[in-house]
């Protein structure tokens, strides 16, 4: 049985990976900051007892993280995904009205996580049969896709993930960890908003489609939910 650990398990995309792998029969390690207050992820989980299992998480709390995996250190984890995010509020007031806290707070969310995530569960990663890491970023997250400006805080941030990936897809090679950023698209989520042109349901069932097919030779990679390659 495959074992999944997400981060940002309570809604939007990360309850729907959720979903649709522990339907598939994994074993789903399901985080996120408050379980008792996630109550969609408690109903999925009443729902799958065998399968999903709850754990709090703040990912901006690196101590925490790290009692995570001391708690998790004889388990094998076949998928890392890095899911939870943040697109600031601030980023809508535009240039000149920049919130510095709220940038700083974006980074640690969006970039500085998902490398914490994968420096203390890399080993119960590597002793695993699949070996994926899979990052969630944003084509916003693209240097040479940026055509419309603004967006400081997220671009950056998301921007600082794929490097991030980049850098992880070499340093754990040596290991036959396969590293990837993901775009999930634009998704009806909370954070998509009602606007959004993909369902989450189509969004996650696409990427689950790319990561099954995934090998050490996409490492490294920045991918659309369609399976084609980003510019970075």
């Amino acid at each position: 049985m495959n074992t999944l650990l997400i981060t940002g398990a309570n809604r939007g995309i990360g309850l729907e990976f959720c979903k649709q792998y522990a339907t598939a029969g994994w074993r789903v390690l399901a985080c996120c900051r408050d379980p008792h207050q996630a109550d969609a992820l408690k109903q999925l989980a009443a729902r799958y007892p065998d399968l999903i299992h709850p754990y709090a998480l703040a990912v901006t709390d690196h101590a925490q993280i790290e009692q995570l995996a001391r708690t998790l250190s004889d388990e094998t984890i076949d998928l890392l995904i890095n899911n939870a995010g943040v697109y600031p509020a601030a980023d809508q007031r535009g240039f000149g009205q920049t919130n510095y806290a709220e940038w700083m707070n974006a980074f640690n969310i969006n970039a500085m996580a998902p490398l914490k995530m994968a420096e203390v569960f890399v080993q119960q990663v590597a002793r695993s049969k699949l070996k994926l890491i899979v990052t969630i970023t944003s084509q916003m997250g693209s240097i040479d896709d940026n055509g419309s400006g603004g967006s400081y805080l997220y671009r950056s941030s998301k921007a600082a993930a794929n490097m991030v990936v980049k850098s992880l897809s070499i340093d754990l090679k040596e290991k036959c960890i396969t590293a990837v950023a993901f775009n999930p698209g634009w998704v009806k989520t909370d954070m998509g908003g009602p606007n959004a042109m993909i369902p989450v349901e189509q969004s996650v069932s696409d990427m689950r489609k790319v990561i099954a097919g995934l090998s050490l030779a996409e490492t490294g990679k920045f991918i659309g939910n369609d399976g084609l390659i980003i510019p970075w």
